[in-house]
């Protein structure tokens, strides 16, 4: 409990901050939450998800809280059937997610984990790379691998996998397939393509809930044509459908790491600035050219031609 709260309740102020309809008392290892039900149910989604992280030996700071917050979504968001988490690097939303899969197992909400993510990265393409199918998937693989034995005790991982409680597999694995009574985890959304996320998303069955992250800054597609940069468009404005925008203010890896985001994103922005000139100088220089070419090439003889006998 006091690993929740933080020294002198600073955790605990910041969960006040996320929900300020909600008033939090703490009387020993017991925090009562009241206020209006669905508030209410909002707070208590995210204390539990702190609860859920530190069990699992994570140590909390206000970024923690924050980023939690932004995931569950502060209107009830620990209903949503889907929840997208979208952020730059470091910003826990791989955790978060994995940590909203194991609770909804512990408490059998669900009967599995499916865990994937598409196997496009930095421009690989997996027919060159040696070894079999499974040597060549293993390493696109290996952060969902590592952030679940961070959360479970490794000894039990496999066991739960080989009895398909858990399943970790390519996104390509998931077509023709209607996944019930399951905690699905997209990782690295931004490299689906518009028609992978389609399918994704239309594997979702009764009982399952399920939740993508991924960050629209780094994409690995070649035409950059992402599926979850498309989606944000698409879904917005569907209920039980809930978007979470993560920042630099949420990254929760070393300091250093959100002075490197906000570096990389001012960079892109002069990029797009500097773009967007050159194009507007193209388009003047092409309607200038236009009307230049449509120009009689000698003077124009305005006078009347008298008919010749």
């Amino acid at each position: 409990m006091v690993q929740l709260l933080g020294p002198q309740d600073r955790l605990l102020r910041v969960v006040e901050k996320e929900h300020p309809d909600v008033d939090v008392h703490v009387r020993g290892n017991e925090i009562t939450l009241s206020g209006g039900a669905a508030a209410v149910a909002a707070a208590r989604g995210l204390v539990d998800e702190l609860l859920t992280m530190t069990r699992n030996g994570q140590g909390l700071d206000p970024a923690d809280v924050r980023s939690s917050s932004r995931m569950l979504g502060t209107d009830g968001g620990p209903q949503n059937t889907i929840v997208f988490g979208i952020g730059p690097a470091g910003t826990g939303k791989t955790y978060l997610a994995m940590a909203k899969a194991v609770q909804a197992l512990q408490r059998k909400e669900v009967s599995r984990i499916i865990l994937t993510r598409p196997a496009v990265e930095a421009g690989e393409r997996l027919g060159f790379l040696p070894g079999t199918l499974t040597d060549k998937i293993d390493p696109y693989l290996r952060p969902l691998y590592d952030a679940l034995n961070e959360m479970m005790d490794p000894d039990i991982v496999p066991k739960l996998m080989a009895t398909g409680t858990i399943e970790v597999a390519p996104l390509a694995y998931m077509r023709g397939r209607t996944l019930n009574d399951s905690f699905v985890v997209l990782d690295e959304a931004q490299n689906t393509t518009p028609e992978q996320m389609k399918m994704f998303l239309t594997r979702l069955g009764f009982g399952t809930r399920m939740v993508v992250t991924g960050d629209i800054t780094q994409i690995d597609l070649p035409q950059g044509a992402s599926g979850l940069r498309l989606v944000t468009r698409v879904l917005g404005d569907i209920d039980d459908i809930h978007f979470a925008y993560l920042t630099s203010d949420d990254v929760v890896r070393h300091t250093l790491v959100g002075r490197i985001v906000d570096a990389y994103s001012e960079y892109d922005e002069k990029r797009l600035v500097a773009r967007r000139e050159r194009d507007e100088a193209s388009e003047f220089a092409t309607r200038a050219e236009r009307r230049s070419a449509a120009r009689p090439a000698g003077p124009r003889d305005h006078l009347p031609r008298r008919n010749r006998s």
